[in-house]
């Protein structure tokens, strides 16, 4: 079973942008998978605008629990790269996931997402 990854910008913007996240996510992954959030991003969502909105969405997802001694990005790469998917729209971990084929989710044209560096 593949896990998505969402980090925090990821899922700020795709409420900004009214993405509906797991209809979308549905729809371009036609493999087992499960939802996953990294514990500290749970802490970043806590102070941010839309934060409120986010943290409700995800409380059916898993935490994937860690030391919380870095930010979300360095804690991405620290877990297992077998069989993850990490939802971004950061250019900058983009580049270091592609560098480490890695398969990512964007949000395009502000309403659907995509997979680049596919399976």
């Amino acid at each position: 079973m593949h896990k998505v990854i969402l980090d925090t910008d990821f899922l700020l913007t795709s409420l900004s942008f009214g993405v509906d996240l797991i209809s979308e996510i549905d729809r371009i992954c036609d493999f087992p998978y499960e939802i996953c959030i990294i514990d500290k991003t749970v802490d970043e969502l806590k102070n941010k605008k839309l934060g409120k909105l986010a943290l409700q969405i995800i409380k059916g997802f898993n935490i994937i629990e860690t030391k919380k001694d870095k930010d979300v990005d360095e804690l991405i790469f620290k877990l297992e790269k077998d069989n993850i998917i990490v939802a971004t729209q950061d250019k900058e971990l983009k580049k270091k996931l592609k560098r480490e084929k890695i398969p990512v989710i964007t949000i395009r044209q502000k309403k659907y997402l995509i997979i680049q560096n596919v399976l």
